[in-house]
């Protein structure tokens, strides 16, 4: 891997720790122990990539950047509540087969309100 993409990688982590709150660009820079010319590259990156959104922010008479993660983490309880879980058909839903989870109403539904 190169230190490049290392360094996106361990800012991206950085940022989706910091949870919706998200973490200051200047910070950022500070924790990974690099300039803030090359952060501001890291999080522009980011940002393009659609991984995060930056908020502009007046932090001690200093204009920065809030750094917020557009993604969230995975977790058990992201998905405990899915109509999968419960649903009498599972055994026989699959891609391509009678009972299809890309067609599924239902499970369609629960993915656009949650």
């Amino acid at each position: 891997m190169s230190i490049r993409r290392d360094l996106d990688k361990r800012a991206f982590q950085l940022i989706l720790e910091a949870g919706d709150e998200g973490v200051l660009q200047s910070e950022m820079w500070r924790r990974l122990g690099i300039s803030d010319k090359y952060g501001s590259k890291i999080a522009s990156g980011l940002e393009e990539k659609g991984a995060i959104k930056r908020q502009r922010e007046l932090h001690e008479s200093r204009w920065t950047y809030r750094l917020i993660s557009l993604k969230k983490p995975i977790t058990v309880n992201s998905i405990i509540d899915c109509p999968c879980m419960t649903c009498d058909e599972m055994d026989k839903c699959f891609p391509r087969g009678h009972i299809n989870p890309n067609l599924c109403i239902i499970l369609t539904q629960w993915i656009h309100e949650g």
